[in-house]
């Protein structure tokens, strides 16, 4: 079983989580994904929290895949449910003058992207 995989995904207020079809679908304010899931993982969805466990009826050529797909699909559901309520930030801090020869430039005084 995989450190990561067994870790229970917690799904915040105003969030749906859906299972279909082996598809997981994620509804919430900033969007929706889904994402394919292999049968070899199970999916539940109780109480507020998504769990992923590894299927052991499930036949694969490699029995480490099974482990591998266990992390792995606990990560994406993971990172779709961050997606779509939080959504995702990265802050950059520019740090220096640089070179000498640049020094005649002007910087704006707000960087978005």
């Amino acid at each position: 079983m995989s450190r990561i995989g067994k870790l229970p995904i917690s799904v915040p207020a105003g969030v749906t989580v859906t299972l279909k079809d082996d598809v997981v679908t994620v509804k919430g304010p900033k969007g929706e994904m889904s994402q394919y899931v292999n049968p070899a993982i199970n999916v539940t969805i109780e109480d507020g929290h998504v769990v992923l466990a590894e299927n052991e009826n499930a036949m694969l050529d490699n029995p480490k895949q099974k482990h591998a797909f266990h992390g792995l699909y606990r990560s994406l559901v993971h990172n779709m449910v961050v997606g779509v309520s939080e959504g995702y930030k990265k802050e950059l801090e520019l740090v220096g003058v640089g070179s000498v020869s640049y020094t005649h430039l002007t910087l704006p005084t707000k960087l978005e992207v």
